[in-house]
């Protein structure tokens, strides 16, 4: 498989960027008088306690002549113990002393403090993107370290997100679907208006999170005359067919059920097809359809409602 010279290039301007901001080429690691190596070496060292000269080279995949040397050098300082491996004639158990272990301690607190300094300027949402970007790099390169997969979290909207549905339902019905300019002025007039008058007690939105990245979402508004609206749902290409859709959904119902209000409408278009089954599944009825070209496209606007009063005496039958 061949690979993409700029790829190459943009991969080692990123290690060049990397390797200078945690000082991996200084002398003074973490300011210490240590190397960067040397500071591996005494934190593998720490966090094992003992292990044989042979483990270690391979874990670290250091020249085996190398190594030998910077272990003498802290044999000598008293930072750790040998003594013949039982296993191997030609290695040695290692051990850290009390002095060793006092060395990783001390490596370990300045590294955390410098990524805390160094996040210092960072809010949780970019945080959450510097922590996708890593377990990213890191299950490209190594798949067999890659994490288990992570749980979709579901939490209010906050500044941001509504900015950031707005350009991702827009792009991506404009790629899928074809639509224009004018359903993103939809969609931006839908959150503009839910966040100038929102009313916590008889509204609710709902953003997935996957990873640390935004992957879905949908909002329910006080539509008037005690109805509710289900408008701008929404899941990232990459959620598709984990089941969100349908938990979004049932959210919106639960809320707009439990807050009293007597229906749950919403509008939508014919081919959005996964959505319109999440909706028929939930028991949304179709009511009306109508023909336009308001986004482009000839679509077949839809509206669905869900009888809520319906659906609490289903829920009050099935709990008796």
């Amino acid at each position: 498989m061949s690979v993409v010279p700029d790829t190459i290039e943009t991969i080692r301007a990123f290690n060049r960027f990397y390797t200078n901001k945690i000082g991996v080429l200084a002398k003074d690691y973490l300011a210490t008088p240590y190397t960067l190596t040397e500071g591996r070496i005494l934190y593998e060292m720490g966090a094992r306690q003992r292990v044989s000269a042979t483990e270690l080279n391979r874990d670290l995949g250091l020249d085996p002549a190398y190594l030998s040397r910077l272990l003498k050098k802290f044999r000598e300082a008293g930072f750790i113990d040998s003594e013949p491996d039982p296993a191997d004639k030609r290695s040695q158990i290692l051990s850290v002393t009390t002095k060793g272990q006092e060395i990783f301690e001390t490596l370990g607190d300045r590294s955390r403090h410098q990524i805390a300094d160094d996040l210092q300027g960072v809010d949780e949402i970019g945080q959450a993107k510097l922590i996708g970007a890593m377990q990213t790099i890191r299950s490209v390169l190594d798949p067999a370290s890659a994490a288990p997969p992570s749980p979709v979290i579901l939490r209010p909207h906050r500044i941001g997100d509504m900015g950031w549905l707005i350009e991702a339902q827009a792009t991506a019905y404009a790629r899928e679907y074809q639509l224009n300019e004018k359903f993103e002025g939809l969609i931006a007039e839908v959150a503009g208006k839910f966040i100038a008058n929102f009313n916590p007690e008889r509204e609710r939105s709902w953003i997935a999170e996957h990873g640390g990245r935004r992957v879905g979402s949908v909002l329910v508004a006080d539509g008037g005359d005690n109805v509710a609206k289900l408008r701008l749902l929404y899941l990232d290409p990459q959620a598709r067919g984990m089941g969100l859709g349908r938990t979004l959904v049932d959210e919106c119902i639960r809320f707009s059920a439990d807050t009293g209000y007597r229906k749950l409408s919403l509008w939508t278009n014919d081919m959005l097809h996964a959505a319109i089954r999440i909706y028929q599944k939930a028991g949304f009825k179709l009511v009306s359809e109508e023909r336009h070209r308001m986004f482009g496209p000839e679509c077949v606007g839809q509206t669905w409602d869900l009888d809520l009063d319906e659906y609490r005496s289903r829920a009050t039958s099935s709990a008796a």
